[in-house]
């Protein structure tokens, strides 16, 4: 029982549970969040999320409600909230801070944002701009929402449960992996989409209030309640029925902000040609997303009969709907406590694909009668997508320890669970082995001591730490490396050979993984070259990702041909 005067950790608000348009009875739909609680300044304002109501189209600001310990809007009927400023500042600080909170329980700590180390705020501004668009941008430090139609009918993305989700997880990787920015690899630049497709559609799938009220639409009504059908309950029915209801129900008028991320993914089947295909980078995101949900349907047909057994007729509604919403979580878990098994530079969808394997199968030795690994590992392969790791010594996909031994005899581990210059020294002692190149700039990024919890109380610890590897040389030193200038490039062109590695130590401070590349590749080649042909280098190098104009073309269709993937599929 909790004691009368200590502080609450968690507190409800009311938000959109998915857009306006999702409805049950004539009335929007609304769902409850759990966030961590804090002391509330207006905006609403907390230590982590700042919202700042100001329009930039039109010069104004809007003021702010008054703040309170509970929820302001919890008896105001749902119908009135699109109309509410000050609703809207709720909505997308409470889903900002549910999905922080739902990567730092997933990770085991805390989370940093991905701009300066000193700003512990995101800015969110819910009425950005008027325009359809909706963006994260690091240099302002920033989640920007636009809003756009008519004065008698606005559409607003701040609104939008996936959309806000989505902005928020591309910040929070951002944080994570700073480098997956920079444009490095078909891949990288599509998981930076993808994965924000994939956090934020498993957010508003684990949504009971959402699924429920799609899925009555195709349950059979009797005298014991809503009912389905054994015959239902498969995974092209529940492809039919949840997830093309959901897409139906994500606001056609939004398409323009987001294209339509969950429709293009259910109508890519499996093939592994989509990968060889002719696919610009953001859409090549998509293919991530169909792997994780056919992942997540395939899970769902198995918690409903597990081991097959498939001898009752029917099933209840909400049993069907709670299962799923389990399956989105733990799947969402799984998704978030991938990265940090990932590398920190040049990003493959086989890496992260074993990064998710290797991440589950540390905290849950079995993969349990569910077979979540399993499956995901059949549905990625539906996809042509396979682990980088070809031969594991354990769990098939997973990364492996260390070929050759490390020495610890000059590093102390209590000070290189927290202190970056002393993982340096270990990183420094172990660099022919670690394979690092001597003359490149290297760099820990970051030390991140993780506590993580699984179903059964298990607890697993570990620190992990990145090391990054720059070296700018110009394109007539590429020879001296191993490496190949492209044809019709500059001698003079600057480049950044980019290497690195995640390294993971165990409770008593040995290494389990070395997860990353050498500055000296196969990969940094292809690289240079897919940098080149896809006209990412100028005076400085390679550009940074704009976001927003990513979104541009993902909300206007495919782009022109990628030459790069044109030429070597």
């Amino acid at each position: 029982m909790r004691d009368q005067d200590s502080p609450l950790e968690t507190r409800q608000f009311t938000v959109i549970a998915q857009d306006p348009k999702v409805k049950v009875n004539g009335k929007i739909l609304t769902a409850k969040l759990e966030i961590p609680a804090e002391v509330l300044d207006p905006g609403p304002t907390g230590y982590r999320v700042k919202v700042i109501d100001y329009d930039s189209s039109r010069d104004k600001f809007i003021q702010p409600g008054p703040t309170s310990e509970g929820d302001p809007f919890e008896s105001v009927p749902p119908n009135q909230l699109v109309d509410d400023p000050n609703f809207h500042a709720q909505n997308v600080y409470a889903i900002v801070m549910s999905i922080l909170a739902r990567f730092e329980r997933a990770l085991g700590r805390r989370v940093r944002w991905g701009f300066d180390d000193n700003a512990h705020q995101i800015k969110v501004l819910p009425h950005a701009f008027s325009d359809a668009n909706a963006f994260y941008s690091r240099d302002q430090e920033s989640l920007m929402f636009g809003y756009f139609g008519t004065p008698q009918r606005k559409v607003f993305t701040c609104l939008s449960h996936d959309i806000v989700a989505h902005e928020t997880t591309h910040a929070l990787i951002d944080g994570l992996r700073s480098n997956y920015l920079l444009p490095s690899s078909p891949d990288q630049t599509a998981f930076h989409e993808g994965f924000s497709d994939v956090i934020s559609l498993l957010s508003v799938f684990r949504m009971r209030e959402v699924v429920d009220a799609i899925l009555q639409a195709s349950a059979s009504k009797n005298k014991n309640g809503f009912t389905f059908l054994q015959k239902d309950l498969t995974v092209d029915k529940l492809r039919q029925n949840a997830l093309m209801g959901l897409a139906e129900e994500m606001g056609e008028e939004l398409t323009g902000v987001r294209g339509e991320p969950l429709r293009n993914s259910l109508q890519l089947k499996p093939s592994v040609r989509h990968l060889k295909e002719r696919l610009e980078p953001h859409d090549r995101g998509e293919i991530l997303v169909a792997a994780m949900l056919g992942a997540l349907l395939e899970v769902w047909v198995r918690r409903l009969f597990p081991n097959g057994r498939r001898g009752v007729k029917a099933l209840d509604r909400i049993h069907v709907v709670r299962e799923g919403a389990k399956a989105a979580d733990h799947l969402l878990t799984m998704a978030i406590r991938a990265i940090d098994y990932t590398p920190p530079v040049d990003l493959q969808f086989g890496e992260y694909l074993s990064a998710l394997l290797t991440a589950d199968a540390e905290l849950n030795k079995n993969d349990g009668s569910y077979g979540y690994r399993e499956i995901l590992r059949k549905s990625f392969a539906d996809y042509g997508i396979t682990p980088e790791v070809k031969k594991s010594v354990g769990e098939t996909g997973t990364w492996n320890p260390p070929q050759k031994p490390v020495t610890y005899d000059r590093t102390r581990f209590d000070a290189m669970k927290h202190d970056p210059e002393e993982v340096f020294r270990f990183v420094w002692e172990n660099r022919k082995v670690l394979g690092l190149e001597e003359d490149a700039y290297t760099f820990v990024q970051s030390v991140r001591p993780t506590v993580r919890v699984n179903a059964d109380g298990f607890i697993l610890r570990e620190t992990v730490a990145e090391y990054v590897q720059k070296l700018q040389i110009r394109a007539d030193e590429l020879a001296d490396y191993g490496l190949r200038k492209p044809n019709g490039m500059n001698d003079w062109t600057e480049i950044t050979l980019l290497g690195g590695g995640t390294l993971v130590f165990n409770d008593y401070g040995q290494l389990k993984f070395n997860i990353g590349n050498g500055v000296r590749s196969d990969r940094q080649q292809r690289r240079i070259d897919y940098l080149f042909e896809t006209g990412h280098f100028d005076d400085q190098g390679a550009k940074a990702l704009d976001l927003s104009k990513v979104h541009r073309m993902r909300a206007g269709g495919p782009g022109p041909r990628d030459p790069y993937l044109e030429r070597n599929t």
